[in-house]
């Protein structure tokens, strides 16, 4: 490694030399905050340049350029590692300024010093070939020609009007001065092996001025990095940007960890800004553990590029069945699934279906019936679901169920058998839950994210027609208005306040209709006649009463529920029965506190007995289980337990987990219902104590059983992984 300071106009003005971002980079991203701040370092120096009474001209120090050289007939080119985003303002800055500039011989004085190259191979011999998404932008604006819209002809334009606004003040030359006292930092790498200078570790932990390298960012430089520059454009250009970049423009980060996900059957985190380099690590290591080379990695995950389109994109045009009936099908369920339900647990899942469906995987294909099957359970199983308002534990569980999908293809097991079989908190709703559910839940509010679809497949399903559910000009008509008149008052009778208290927002008081602001608070025989003119079916429900009353009411969600329970309907073995599995399949009922399964049956079970190296401890609450743990630890492991009352906030997030009595007494003075939710290691609470000393320890207890067992989990596997803890379970 070399290591040269140079201004930024010494670099950019070297004769011999051309620049090349190559395709892993970013595109250039800067916004107009860095390019004022740009601008304005550029104003100091020219300020200092033209204060006669400053001595020593001031100069600024513009960060570091990372270059890797390689030789290119009679000419250098230089790979940027890092420092396209210092280098391309630049230079948008000088063709900013050229264009403002009539005097001919300034404008060449720019185009031959700093943006053009005789000797350069890239197009119109210009000297910094940018990324792809890039390049054209950017060489409209060195050549003049009609500007192309996009972030870097925005850059140019802002940069423009900046100089623009100086103009009378400050001359070109003052700027060129400028730019000649911009410093940076410029280090060449050495490639030779032995000395270590690998451009992917370097690439991956420079700062990038504010701008968090995505995981995309991330995962294309691993890819591309250490390929030779024309091997990288070739692949970069005919492969990965149009076949993954293209298709799925800003999801790219998603696609990835979906990707991840599905191939290694587990459950990561979604992605962050906080987590993008562990995401990233394990990308690295499955990549590096599971092809013998980076390009049929590639293969392998472009191929799912486009099916990943399919389950984000609710609008793609792509055919995905030959049979025009069931790609119209597969399209319309995997808008369901992933844009009216909005799951994101089930993309990994589906992506893997989609594979099997598309390609087939060691020579087991699904066809047509089957993925049609599987996507309409699992949409029955989705809005069930959302029905109870349960989602706990879908994200972190059902990307598990993707060592399924051969065995689904193969036909061994149905969805079905598949989703009910499921821990109690995943469970599939039977249809005595989801009645009684759909009796009694506000149905315009608390589903109203789900609403519009649920009537709209009611309503396909009665007239067999298509209904377009989502056009706005689809609506949610309440029958009993929302605001009765005197006449509405007198037709429900004297519990009139009551009816509508209980059934406003109820499924037997709403239907769809195409005309919401027409109906309003009319009058049920005007609401009658307008309903005439509707095309939906819901109006015979209506138009056909004579009243509208607490019974009628009643008699319409009956039939509304009837048809919910047709729609979204599941086999008649699991109508009635309990779709999940038992607590546990564990005759002894005694899980290790590191078991995944003791996660999915601890909530709604109880534990009785605590087992620490060998010593059974009986519990009655899952409190009991942490004080007793901390007690132990306390007794035995005093340094340890010293260290987790210190470093709670690491552990656990939060630093009034453990507390002392003084500390305690000032938490319950702000917030007095604490009192509660504190108890001392001997379990008793704050009032029961008689004696209290400075130093009695008090924990917060007003936790879960998942929250319990977490914080037990976490002491054990950061501080003491040879730690046996065991609990029964009932």
């Amino acid at each position: 490694m070399k290591t040269e300071t140079h201004s930024i106009a010494k670099v950019l003005s070297m004769n011999s030399v051309s620049f090349f971002i190559p395709p892993f980079q970013r595109s250039y991203a800067w916004g107009k905050n860095e390019i004022k701040r740009f601008f304005s370092d550029i104003m100091k120096i020219i300020n200092s340049e033209l204060d006669i009474n400053e001595k020593d001209k001031l100069e600024h120090f513009f960060g570091t350029l990372v270059i890797r050289e390689e030789r290119c007939g009679f000419a250098n080119k230089f790979v940027i590692v890092d420092g396209q985003q210092r280098l391309t303002t630049t230079l948008l800055f000088l063709i900013a300024l050229r264009d403002l500039e009539k005097d001919f011989e300034k404008q060449n004085f720019i185009d031959q010093t700093y943006l053009k190259n005789n000797l350069s191979t890239f197009d119109d011999k210009i000297k910094l070939k940018q990324v792809t998404k890039d390049w054209e932008a950017y060489k409209a604006l060195v050549n003049k020609e009609p500007q192309i819209p996009g972030i870097i002809t925005s850059a140019y334009s802002l940069l423009k009007s900046l100089i623009n606004k100086e103009n009378n003040k400050i001359k070109f030359e003052h700027y060129i001065t400028a730019i000649n006292r911009m410093n940076v930092a410029v280090i060449f790498l050495d490639e030779r092996p032995f000395k270590g200078e690998d451009p992917q570790i370097i690439f991956e932990t420079l700062n990038s001025l504010g701008k968090p390298l995505t995981l995309s960012d991330l995962v294309r430089n691993f890819i591309l990095l250490n390929m030779h520059s024309d091997e990288q454009s070739n692949l970069y250009e005919r492969k990965w940007h149009p076949e993954i970049e293209n298709v799925l423009g800003e999801n790219c980060s998603n696609f990835f960890r979906d990707y991840l996900q599905y191939r290694k059957a587990t459950s990561l985190k979604v992605v962050s800004d906080n987590n993008t380099k562990e995401l990233y690590q394990e990308f690295k290591e499955f990549v590096n553990s599971n092809f013998k080379t980076k390009k049929d990695f590639i293969e392998d995950i472009v191929k799912l590029a486009k099916p990943y389109k399919w389950i984000i994109d609710e609008t793609f045009a792509d055919e995905i069945s030959k049979d025009s009936i069931f790609d119209k099908k597969i399209k319309e369920l995997l808008r369901n699934i992933f844009h009216d339900i909005t799951s994101e647990a089930f993309k990994p899942f589906v992506l893997g279906l989609l594979e099997y469906y598309k390609y087939g995987v060691n020579g087991v294909k699904l066809d047509d019936e089957t993925l049609i099957s599987v996507l309409e359970s699992i949409m029955i199983y989705l809005i069930r679901r959302r029905i109870l308002s349960l989602t706990q534990g879908e994200n972190k569980n059902i990307v598990l169920l993707v060592k399924k999908i051969e065995h689904i293809a193969k036909k061994e097991l149905t969805m079905f058998d598949i989703l009910s079989k499921l821990f109690y908190k995943l469970r599939l709703p039977n249809d005595d839950e989801v009645a009684n559910r759909l009796k009694t839940v506000n149905f315009y509010e608390e589903l109203k994210q789900y609403s519009k679809f649920i009537l709209g497949k009611i309503e396909e399903h009665n007239s067999k027609v298509s209904v377009d559910f989502r056009d706005k000009r689809i609506t949610i008509e309440h029958i009993m208005p929302r605001k009765l008149s005197n006449e509405w008052e007198a037709k429900l009778g004297e519990k009139w306040q009551e009816i509508h208290n209980n059934y406003l927002h109820n499924i037997g008081n709403i239907i769809l209709t195409e005309f919401n602001s027409e109906i309003g608070n009319k009058s049920f025989e005007e609401k009658k006649e307008k309903l005439k003119e509707s095309s939906l079916k819901y109006r015979l429900d209506v138009i056909n009463e004579k009243n509208w009353n607490e019974k009628t009411i009643i008699k319409h969600q009956q039939k509304m529920i009837k048809r919910f329970l047709e729609v979204f309907a599941i086999p008649d073995k699991y109508k009635y029965s309990d779709n999940w599995i038992s607590k546990t399949n564990n005759v002894d009922n005694i899980f290790s506190i590191l078991d995944e399964e003791i996660l999915d049956i601890s909530t709604g079970s109880k534990p009785v007995e605590l087992y620490l190296l060998g010593n059974k401890i009986k519990v009655n609450h899952w409190r009991d289980v942490f004080i007793e743990f901390l007690n132990y630890l306390r007794e035995n492991e005093k340094e340890i337990f010293d260290f987790i009352i210190e470093k709670q906030s690491e552990l656990f997030g939060n630093d009034n987990i453990i507390v002392d009595y003084e500390k305690l007494k000032k938490l319950i003075e702000d917030e007095p219902e604490l009192k509660r939710r504190y108890k001392s290691l001997d379990g008793l609470s704050f009032d029961e104590i008689m004696t209290i000393g400075d130093k009695t320890l008090f924990l917060h207890v007003n936790i879960s059983a998942n929250g319990c067992i977490q914080r037990i989990k976490t002491i054990i596997e950061e501080l003491i992984e040879d730690l046996d803890v065991k609990i029964k379970i009932i």
